[in-house]
């Protein structure tokens, strides 16, 4: 990663955090760059996602991928002996473009799982609760909001399911670096041109104790980024449910894959205006810092908590199983002409391929809790019944 000069106010900011009080780690960095109080990336003004923002997101490209996790969802209901209360939980729920479709499938599908259901949003930068009623106003009676404080204090407690789009990925992450002298941790410093990195000792022993649980052998040179937090939600996020399912949505991979040697510089990202590069000291609160995620490390530290996995792929074939053409031939009967079929089509591609597409870039993890043996959805052959 390249130094980098202070271009913004927020950069400004944490430069003399750092000249005042000591070297930061790149985690805290990119907590402040993300999260800073209404300077951070996601705390800001401004979209950040679609076609004026930074990035797409799945549930961007149509309409149809929260109406099939939505299918989904009614199988979990159903799995769970069509209880009388049900909470679907969002984790990072954005303006709630999300939970629309999933209503909005639910509401047309399923009217009395409808009627049983609480759909409580869970989103950090509190401002975005009036644009989500606003989006959400004709499912008033179904919502319900919660920081995700009270999600890691243990406040809530339900039946039903915890469901995350691209919620991992942007948590902060330490890095580290294999060298001769051992293990070390990218801190951020600053100098008189703006910011440095220095490796020094890791900032905790749980760096160390992360590599050895997942099995993880870096090459002398080789970068790895690592999500503390990550293990921290998932516990909570078991002992959150008292019967239920929690559906993962992000990209990643497996330990052995994410840390392999062709890997060497990690996965870290940045997003600006649909742009990509390697340089998180630029545009500091201006542009979204990403990290592929572990779901190793979801799936172990899951078992740990109490949480099976019931199902692990990738988003084309979570998305096929539950019932992508189906779908697809329900938009084009309702096409007004070729013009909207085709748009249809092109969404729903993106959606699903490889090589420009998001078909295997996104995984799915679906983690349940209380159930045996659930039959879902996304485990049937495409276009069979389970």
């Amino acid at each position: 990663m390249a130094d980098g000069a202070a271009t913004t106010k927020l950069a400004e900011i944490i430069l003399n955090r750092i000249r005042t009080s000591g070297d930061i780690t790149f985690a805290s960095f990119m907590d402040a760059a993300l999260y800073e109080p209404g300077l951070g990336y996601y705390t800001s003004a401004g979209r950040k996602v679609g076609a004026e923002g930074d990035f797409y997101t799945s549930m961007n490209v149509h309409s149809a991928f929260g109406r099939l996790i939505a299918r989904e969802i009614c199988r979990f209901w159903e799995q769970l002996d069509s209880p009388a209360s049900f909470t679907i939980a969002e984790a990072g729920a954005g303006g709630g473009q999300l939970a629309q479709d999933i209503l909005d499938g639910i509401s047309e599908e399923r009217p009395e799982f409808y009627r049983a259901l609480t759909y409580r949003l869970i989103e950090k930068e509190p401002s975005l609760q009036q644009a989500q009623a606003a989006r959400l106003s004709h499912h008033a009676d179904r919502l319900a909001w919660s920081s995700p404080d009270e999600l890691a204090a243990g406040t809530l407690s339900f039946t039903g399911c915890i469901i995350s789009n691209e919620l991992f990925d942007a948590m902060p992450v330490h890095i580290v670096e294999l060298t001769e002298a051992g293990l070390r941790e990218v801190y951020v410093s600053a100098n008189d041109k703006g910011f440095v990195e220095r490796l020094l000792p890791p900032s905790t022993p749980e760096l160390e104790k992360y590599l050895r649980k997942y099995d993880v052998a870096l090459l002398p040179g080789q970068r790895a980024e690592i999500n503390l937090a990550a293990s921290g939600w998932i516990a909570q996020a078991a002992a959150t449910l008292t019967r239920g399912f929690v559906l993962t949505i992000d990209y990643g991979y497996l330990a052995g894959e994410l840390y392999a040697p062709q890997r060497r510089n990690g996965t870290l990202l940045c997003y600006y205006k649909h742009s990509t590069n390697e340089n998180p000291y630029q545009l500091v609160g201006e542009q979204d810092i990403t990290t592929h995620i572990n779901f190793s490390q979801l799936i172990v530290d899951g078992e740990e908590a109490g949480l099976k996995k019931a199902w692990y792929g990738e988003q084309y074939r979570f998305l096929l199983s539950a019932g992508l053409m189906e779908e697809l031939i329900r938009l084009e009967a309702q096409a007004k002409d070729e013009q909207e079929s085709l748009k249809h089509r092109l969404a729903l591609k993106k959606l699903m391929l490889p090589e420009g597409g998001m078909g295997d870039t996104f995984k799915v993890l679906i983690q349940s809790k209380g159930v045996d043996n659930p039959q879902l959805l996304c485990m049937r052959k495409w276009g069979m019944g389970l």
